[in-house]
């Protein structure tokens, strides 16, 4: 079906099922079945050199009934990995060359 906001084409309802064929065959052979994310950004996250801190701070909200308060630790260490991520990335783009 389309969605006439966005042109979105998405399934329809009726190729949906609660007990998916994919499911069934993934775990008939987990080992040929490489892993595909359910979105892309979720693959990027795992490869993430931060992936640690964000599980951490995950772990920290789960455990905590989702009290943020607690968890400040977390979300800081996290902040300053991604700024750290970020600024080494940058860095790797400026020492690059644009002409070879």
């Amino acid at each position: 079906e389309r969605d006439g906001r966005w042109g979105v084409v998405m399934a329809s309802s009726s190729s949906r099922s609660p007990s998916s064929s994919s499911a069934a065959s993934s775990s008939s052979s987990p080992a040929t079945a490489a892993y595909s994310p359910p979105y892309p950004s979720a693959a990027r996250l795992s490869d993430s050199q931060c992936f640690p801190q964000y599980s951490a701070s995950i772990k920290c909200l789960e455990e905590n009934y989702l009290d943020k308060s607690k968890c400040q630790q977390q979300f800081d260490d996290y902040v300053e990995c991604r700024k750290r991520e970020r600024e080494a990335r940058l860095e790797r783009n400026r020492s690059r060359s644009l002409f070879r």
